[in-house]
């Protein structure tokens, strides 16, 4: 199963360059979906498909401002599944598990607003900035259902964040054209250096959040 889903993974510019040599509207459905998967399944790397998608925009089989419609929607709506699966741990459910079972845990039902409100504070900014971080842009989407960030929000500055960052990778693309293949040594070098320090450091931030949620302004 492994074996496949590698296969899978390195075959997805194979699909979208035969998508491209079929229509263009397929070429763009193939990209929408690639970016679909690409915020549910993280391995999957938009950092190959919008660049690749540019590449066949400097070609001129592909129009930029469609191509990156189709790969902002794809990605908007990759981000709904983690966001309504962190919902489905909503505040009303952790209140009535913290009031019962809470004291096991020295925390309360009134430690959860705390955090909360801090979310509601900060909420707005993680949201967008996480949205161009190579590793940690599917995770933001599940704290921001944990504290019920309103739909419409999190809509916003999520379509905010993924657009300058589709929008970057295409352009890239076309920048580079025939030497497209520079971009793919640059993204390795993202992908195996770069992109482990920033989840690192991701990581840090979010444990410093739980500790705050489990220990911050304890009554």
């Amino acid at each position: 199963m492994s074996l496949i889903f590698v296969n899978f993974l390195t075959s997805i510019p194979d699909y979208i360059s035969l998508a491209v040599e079929k229509n263009s509207t397929i070429a763009y459905l193939t990209i929408c979906l690639a970016m679909f998967l690409e915020n549910i399944i993280p391995p999957i790397p938009s950092e190959i498909i919008m660049p690749l998608g540019g590449f066949f925009v400097y070609q001129q089989k592909l129009n930029f401002y469609i191509l990156v419609f189709w790969g902002l929607l794809g990605t908007i709506l990759g981000s709904l599944p983690w966001y309504y699966l962190g919902r489905l741990v909503n505040e009303k459910r952790l209140s009535n598990f913290l009031d019962k079972k809470g004291k096991y845990l020295g925390i309360s039902s009134s430690d959860l607003s705390k955090s909360k409100r801090w979310f509601d504070k900060y909420g707005v900014s993680l949201v967008f900035w996480g949205r161009l971080v190579p590793g940690i842009r599917t995770l933001i989407s599940v704290p921001a259902g944990i504290e019920l960030m309103p739909l419409r929000k999190f809509l916003l500055w999520t379509t905010f964040g993924s657009l300058i960052w589709v929008a970057l990778l295409t352009y890239s693309g076309y920048l580079f054209g025939e030497n497209y293949p520079i971009i793919q040594t640059y993204l390795d070098q993202i992908k195996y250096f770069v992109k482990p320090i920033l989840i690192l450091i991701f990581l840090y931030f979010f444990i410093r959040i739980l500790i705050r949620f489990l220990k911050k302004n304890r009554a």
